[in-house]
């Protein structure tokens, strides 16, 4: 069977409700709890590619914290937003699950369906 990861907070119920979800369907994931352990730039960048999305897609461009480290400007190439995400991991949206090398972003829950 192949490995399903979840990059997971805790405190989040959206990530607490997508671990749920893949546990009810008996799917055993690797839980990655991000902010202990972020993934690192190469990690982030393969997560990216997955996701088809652009490193501000994947941010919480609305935390405080994203405007307090000038995040908003608009000059600020890929290497420069992955490289804050890997140094300030509470700024990625989550949960993240990986399975069969396809990746979905649980917001809500439900999208991770249909990876699985």
């Amino acid at each position: 069977m192949p490995e399903t990861i979840i990059y997971h907070n805790p405190r989040c119920s959206k990530s607490r409700q997508t671990l749920e979800l893949l546990n009810e369907r008996g799917i055993d994931a690797k839980i990655i709890e991000y902010l202990q352990t972020p993934p690192d730039a190469h990690m982030l960048e393969h997560i990216l590619t997955l996701l088809d999305m652009q490193p501000r897609d994947l941010m919480r461009t609305g935390e405080s914290e994203y405007r307090e480290l000038g995040l908003d400007d608009p000059t600020l190439d890929r290497q420069q937003l992955i490289a804050a995400m890997v140094e300030h991991p509470g700024l990625m949206q989550r949960p993240i699950v990986i399975h069969n090398d396809r990746a979905a972003l649980g917001r809500p829950p439900e999208d991770v369906l249909e990876i699985l």
